[in-house]
């Protein structure tokens, strides 16, 4: 017999397509029959229809593989942890001025946990910048039920799935789009900023912007960290963009990004929720 490699815990027998974790650490969110549908969202009333549409969907057969592969074989150190398994929805204030735009859930992290940025280092280092900030009421997020809350934010994702890789293919991120362009649709009464972690976020979201009828300048401005971009929506109103480099722990370990540099971009983003 060839033995486990080290940290694999054996996987267990296989749970139906879905089951995976299905109310783990979430119970207060009910996921919606399985589907492949993101268009739905677009009749989604309310950001918690939305959110149970995400948990539901089964639209992108690499990652519903991914995910599910994942949550059966476990990290060794999480071993005794059921993993979500699913779609990770977005999280926050429903009256948000301020939404951060992530990449995708961490194959450890939210898939693990079902919430985005915790139960990772990338959760780690950015709940310690939001609540210097002041919109989280404390600096860490290790689980769902950990009593964390956000105030004046919302934090999403282009792609609610871990990817292989932290990779989300083209196709992966389009057939997404739908969850967020209902959620910038939800929050348009109260939303004033986007903090957006990243090229791929950035790309992803001004195509969901332009998508949705919004005037983007011309040229597309380009990811930078520190980039303001201001949008304007069909009913005039202004969103503005701030860049910033991702919180990934690659990034961080590095210091390519130091928490004083999202510091001063989370100060900015009050700024102009304020105004």
């Amino acid at each position: 017999m060839v033995p486990d490699p080290p940290g694999i815990v054996p996987e267990p027998p296989r749970l139906p397509l879905g089951a995976v974790g299905a109310a783990a650490y979430l119970p207060h969110l009910v996921p919606a029959a399985p589907h492949a549908d993101p268009s739905r969202a677009a009749s989604a009333a309310t950001l918690g229809d939305v959110d149970a549409l995400v948990a539901g969907c089964f639209a992108c057969p690499r990652l519903v593989a991914w995910r599910e592969d994942v949550a059966a074989v476990r990290r060794s150190s999480f071993r005794d942890q059921t993993y979500w398994g699913r779609p990770v929805p977005s999280f926050g204030d429903a009256a948000a001025h301020t939404l951060l735009v992530g990449l995708a859930p961490a194959a450890h992290g939210g898939n693990r946990t079902g919430r985005m940025f915790t139960g990772d280092p990338s959760g780690d280092f950015l709940f310690a910048a939001l609540h210097r900030a002041g919109y989280a009421n404390q600096p860490t997020s290790a689980s769902a039920d950990d009593g964390l809350a956000l105030t004046g934010m919302r934090i999403c994702a282009p792609v609610h799935c871990a990817p292989p890789d932290n990779k989300p293919t083209p196709e992966e991120r389009r057939r997404c789009t739908p969850y967020l362009a209902r959620e910038l649709a939800l929050l348009a009464p109260t939303l004033r900023c986007a903090v957006v972690l990243g090229a791929f976020a950035w790309q992803a979201l001004l195509a969901t912007l332009t998508d949705s009828g919004w005037l983007v300048p011309r040229p597309r401005p380009r990811f930078a960290h520190g980039a303001e971009v201001d949008v304007v929506g069909p009913d005039g109103r202004t969103l503005t963009l701030l860049g910033t480099y991702h919180v990934s722990a690659r990034n961080t370990y590095t210091r390519l990004l130091t928490p004083d540099m999202l510091d001063v971009v989370l100060a900015r983003a009050r700024e102009i929720g304020a105004g």
